[in-house]
């Protein structure tokens, strides 16, 4: 079996109960009441698609969900604290996670890489607790 090479873009939206997710490419849809229970849900969703066509490995998925819904939902994120933390003014980070305004690629990439690196810097962290 042949190992797609496609990334396969899924879009990721809030809902009342969790969220869904789908191909705008393929057939492939599903829901999840966690994000990492979503993410599970579309590798199995996808390796079904593909069952005897493609090998599909994490790797082959690449999930997008809008600013608006990612700041919804990860509240712990202060969208003042990133855009200082980017060099980015605080207003226009404001006004891309309203939805007021739509960021440039340019921009979406610095948001992103700000993102990537404060996740990396809490999965690097140790909590002690001293008494």
């Amino acid at each position: 079996m042949k190992t797609i090479k496609k990334k396969i873009k899924i879009i990721v939206e809030k809902t009342e109960t969790g969220f869904s997710a789908y191909s705008e490419d393929f057939p492939i849809f599903t829901t999840g009441r966690t994000a990492p229970e979503l993410i599970n849900n579309s590798y199995e969703a996808t390796q079904l698609y593909f069952e005897d066509k493609y090998k599909i490995t994490s790797e082959n998925l690449k999930f997008e969900i809008d600013f608006e819904q990612f700041f919804q939902y990860y509240k712990v994120l202060n969208s003042k604290f990133l855009a200082e933390k980017i060099g980015m003014n605080p207003t226009l980070l404001s006004q891309y996670v309203q939805g007021h305004k739509k960021p440039s690629d340019n921009q979406a990439e610095k948001i992103l890489t700000g993102i990537h690196q404060i996740g990396q810097e809490l999965s690097e962290m140790n909590l002690i607790f001293r008494r």
